[in-house]
């Protein structure tokens, strides 16, 4: 009898102690992630200036590329360095992702969103648009 009390307190005890372990791994996990993406949207926010050229330049033409393509990109590029701030300054706080796709490169054909919000008529059609999952 006195063997089962020990065994069941040991396995209780060893059961208490592992799920905050896998909790305080995965809070981690997810403060270095969003560092991480606010790190690389605040030093790469500037790609999405050819990004939006070439996407735009593959669906309409060169010379609408070449024009709204790059207005798209250069408030597409304050709009992800701004929001990589977000995520830099949040980091402790775990949330979703502020920007689909995550980095700037991650889906190059896709147009960035934030907040997960779609605009009809705003995003191109080039390329797969999801809910960045």
């Amino acid at each position: 009898m006195n063997k089962n009390k020990i065994l069941a307190a040991c396995v209780l005890s060893g059961a208490l102690m592992a799920a905050p372990a896998a909790h305080a791994e995965s809070y981690i996990q997810g403060f270095s992630n969003k560092v991480s993406q606010g790190l690389a949207n605040i030093a790469f926010g500037f790609v999405e200036i050819p990004k939006n050229i070439i996407n735009i330049s593959s669906e309409q033409n060169i010379f609408v590329g070449m024009s709204w393509g790059l207005l798209r990109g250069v408030g597409h590029t304050v709009g992800r360095t701004l929001v990589g701030t977000a995520e830099l300054v949040t980091s402790p706080i775990p949330t979703k992702e502020f920007a689909a796709p995550a980095y700037v490169w991650d889906r190059f054909s896709e147009d960035s969103r934030y907040f997960g919000l779609h605009y009809p008529g705003y995003w191109t059609t080039y390329g797969p648009l999801d809910d960045g999952e």
